[in-house]
Formats: structure tokens, sequence, C-alpha cells
């Protein structure tokens, strides 16, 4: 047992592996007195900075953020997070230690996989896929490595959110080789070229998953990483059933459908794949071994029915009559300052709750067009923003802006109502709607180049990257070279060939002349 105690709480046991990026551990909380996983993260090794850097510092802060967002998930096949934070150099992950062994050393001891276990495992993926779709949340790195089989069968994802670290989903994050973050043999086409990431790459990942569990080997397979990346690219997968002739045709359309190059000819959701796999799982009542991943099904972990296209409950409450007159009125000052002292200790989602519950009390107050409300309203989405509770945030942007376009004749409202319009379709790209994402864009774009054409370049260019980004995430190659080709000419231009921004899109057009 090593010496190490994290956070004066969590004594590390057995180290369970190692990579360039950190540790994982067995460990036990010594406050409760229970087995937990611990993940040790290095900012400086993960972003290539110092460890005092701005780059580890930014590393920092976004792992804070996605343990918060990943921490709002709840499904009994995700791994529990119980507490993050950093430890000297440290960045640290606290989860909940499952037993059993993982889905690769499964498969090497049973491969291939009888296909009723491997359509049990994939219809158990699914279900942990749609709730965290629904947050929304992208895996980025699901493959065997990253699931657990229990000793009941039972399939637990981890390291949700991790990966979402290491590849923000707005940046084309490619290492000193011009290879991305992530891995290769589980890579989207889309996210090899661009790094678009959304509930497409999760399923295109799935596929590649299903296919490995049937056939005993990935559909694209390489001396090298950019060898690997450029099968996904340019080639077909080989049907299942000229590999293995016992796998029922529906099952080996499905995975095909699921490794489509383009993200729109994969199926449309995770709850869409699980049905696909109803009819195929097994019977009730045969018997089943131990880590028998067809033991679960009488269709537990089911994604819930429309639960992706639901409002969450969450969302901001109606504005309610005003308070009777016996009754306190609430102190508004006294609140936003408490919300001010929560942002600043990083509690976004408490924040957030609590503006929520204030907006309806200083509508009834204020009234619902006061200048008080529309602050609040502003703070409210901007900190959902930050939270990454992007599917809270869009109605409450959609109402700015609408009453921000409202204020006829004055250019200071029509200019706040596009800058609002812009967060909106940022949360639009966040959700996956690449098509709403990319014609908000669009409307915007020339709007901003007239605004900052003698001054402040950067927000039309980035919109202008944003827009090539979606284009490749829907397929449209062609216009995606030519939005992207144009936007390094002007950026050469602005910055010179050797800034970052003129270097990511001249990464981006490399893997663009490699797709046939």
């Amino acid at each position: 047992m090593s010496d190490r105690v994290i956070a004066g709480r969590y004594q590390l046991a057995t180290i369970l592996g190692e990579g360039g990026m950190g540790q994982v551990w067995t460990g036990y909380d010594q406050r409760l007195d229970r087995r937990v996983a611990v993940k040790l993260l290095r900012p400086d090794k993960v972003s290539g900075g110092s460890a005092g850097s701005a780059e580890a510092e930014e590393m920092r802060r976004r792992f804070t953020r996605e343990c918060r967002v990943t921490a709002q998930v709840d499904h009994p096949g995700l791994v529990t997070v119980h507490d993050a934070g950093s430890d000297g150099e440290d960045l640290y992950l606290v989860m909940q230690h499952v037993e059993g062994c993982d889905l690769a050393d499964h498969l090497a001891q049973h491969s291939p996989y009888p296909w009723t276990w491997a359509v049990s495992v994939a219809a158990q993926l699914c279900g942990v896929l749609a709730a965290v779709h629904a947050v929304p949340i992208v895996h980025r790195d699901l493959k065997p490595r990253n699931v657990m089989v229990g000793p009941d069968g039972t399939v637990t994802v981890l390291d949700l959110g991790v990966a979402s670290v290491m590849d923000t989903p707005d940046t084309t994050r490619l290492t000193q080789v011009g290879v991305p973050i992530g891995s290769p043999a589980y890579m989207a086409p889309e996210q090899a070229l661009s790094g678009a990431v959304g509930p497409y790459t999760d399923l295109y990942a799935l596929g590649v998953v299903l296919h490995e569990l049937l056939s005993g080997g990935v559909p694209f397979a390489g001396a090298t990483a950019l060898g690997v990346l450029h099968r996904h690219l340019s080639e077909a997968p080989v049907p299942l059933r000229q590999l293995r002739p016992d796998v029922p045709p529906a099952l080996e359309a499905l995975v095909l459908r699921l490794l489509a190059k383009e993200p729109e000819a994969r199926p449309g959701s995770a709850q869409e794949v699980y049905e696909a796999l109803v009819p195929l799982l097994p019977s009730h009542g045969r018997p089943a071994e131990a880590l028998d991943p067809t033991r679960p099904f009488l269709r537990p972990h089911a994604p819930w029915p429309d639960r992706a296209g639901s409002a969450p409950a969450t969302s901001t409450p109606a504005a309610q009559p005003a308070p009777a007159d016996d009754r306190p009125r609430t102190d508004i000052a006294a609140e936003v300052d408490h919300v001010r002292r929560l942002l600043d200790e990083g509690r976004l989602t408490q924040a957030a709750d609590l503006l929520g519950n204030l907006l309806p009390v200083a509508a009834s107050q204020h009234g619902e067009y006061s200048a008080v409300v529309r602050s609040l309203r502003k703070q409210y989405a901007a900190t959902l923003m930050d939270d990454g509770q992007y599917r809270r945030a869009l109605p409450e942007l959609r109402r700015l802006a609408q009453d921000y376009a409202a204020d006829t004749g004055t250019g200071s409202g029509q200019h706040k109502a596009l800058r609002v319009r812009y967060e909106i379709a940022q949360c639009l790209e966040q959700l996956g709607e690449a098509a709403a994402a990319l014609a908000e864009y669009r409307a915007l774009l020339p709007y901003f180049e007239n605004q900052y054409a003698n001054s402040d370049r950067e927000l039309p260019l980035e919109i202008r990257r944003r827009i090539g980004h979606l284009l490749l995430s829907l397929g449209d190659r062609p216009a995606a070279r030519d939005t992207l080709g144009r936007l390094l000419f002007d950026a050469e231009r602005l910055h010179g060939p050797h800034h970052p921004f003129a270097a990511e899109l001249r990464n981006t057009l490399h893997w663009l002349s490699q797709v046939p």
C-alpha cells in the first residue's frame, strides 16, 4: 500500500493502470471506510505546458467544470463520482470502486463474444449514452477499457467527463505529431478531422465496440495512429456476416449504420439504437454464467422514452403571483450578493439554482420586463453555460435575445441581441444540433463582420471556424474545405503564418486533403 493520502482522506493502495496523462489506483476512503478508485491526472503533462503555466491552469479549471457536469448524471450504468479536486500538482477524481473486469479483458477471455452477449452489452451502453446525451455530455472516448463488466453481468461506463478535459469540443487539439487526442481505433471520422463531437461520435464508437465484440477485432487497425485514422476516413468496414455468418442480418445492418462515415447516416440517438437491439435481446429464463452480460435483461437500464427531447424538470419556473402582504419580501440584493459569493467559490450549480428560483420572485416584485429581471436572466444564462447546462440555458438566452431585439431604436439593444444569439448558436452546437447552429452562425456572420470591420476581427474569424467545423460534422466536406481555406488565407494575413489559429486550420485542411 502506498503511503500517500490524497486530500487528507483517500489512502492510495494498489495501482491499476498508468499512462502518459496519469494513474488509476485502488484506494480507501478513510472517513467512510470504503474502497474507492482514484484517478490522478497531471495538468502539465496533458496540456503540454509547465505545472504553473496558463495551459495547466486552464486544464484545472476545465477538469473542475467537467467533474461538476458529470455529477449531474444519475444512472446505474455510470460509475459514481464521489469527489474531485487538486492535491499538489495532481488533479484527482475519486470514483465508486466497481467489481469485475474491464470489457477488453472480458472479451479476451471469450473472444469472439456470443452475439447475444454483444447485444446485451450494447443495449446497456445505449441506456447510459441516452442518459448522458440528455444532459448534454458526450463521452468522446467510449472503448472496452472504459467499460466494466460486473459479477452480475451489469455494464458500467467509466471516465465520463475526463475525456472532455482531454479534448475540448470547440477546438481541434492535435499533438505534436498531428494525431488527435483520443483513441484512434474508436474515433469517428469527423472527430479525427475537426475535433467535432456530439452524440453521433459516441454512436460511432459504439459501432466500433460492437464490431470488436462480434468479430474479435476493431474494424480498422494499423501500424500507426495516422494510418488507423486514415482508414476510418476512407475505407468501408467489412460486413460482420462475412467474418461471422451466425450474426443476425439485422445486427450486421445496425453495426454498418453506426459505422457510417457521415453522422447524418447513423441512427438518430442512443434510444433509437436501443429499440433496434430489443428484438435481438436473449429470451428470459435461460441459465446465465457469472459475468454474463445477458443476465440483467428484463429491460433494466433502458433509456427513458423521449427523455432526450424533453425539457428538464429543473428549468426556470414560471413567474408566480406577487407574495401576500403578510409574507416577508425577498431581499433580492442580498440574494444576488449570495450568488456572487457562490460564483467566486466556483459553486456554479448552486448559484444557477438560486438564480432560477430568484427570477420569478424578482418578476413579481419589479415586473417581468424590468432591468432587474433582465440582469438576473443574463447572469442565470451565463452561469448555466459556464456549468455546462446548455439545455437549461437555451430558453433563457432566447428570451433575452427577444427582449433586447424589442429595444427598437437603440443600437446597443440590437448589438446585445446579436451577442446573445451568438451564445444561442454555441448552445445549439453543444447540444449536437449542428444544422440549427450552422444556420444561426451564418445569419450572424455578416453583422459581426460589419461591426468589427475596422477593429477586432477575432470574433468573425471564430464564427467562420465554427461554420467550417459544423460543415464537416454535417458531411459537407467541399464546403468545409472552401470555408476553412478562405479562413486560413485571412488568418495568415491578419496574424501571420505561425499563429496557433492558422496552424490549427492547416492541420484540419491537411486531414481533409487525405479524404477521397
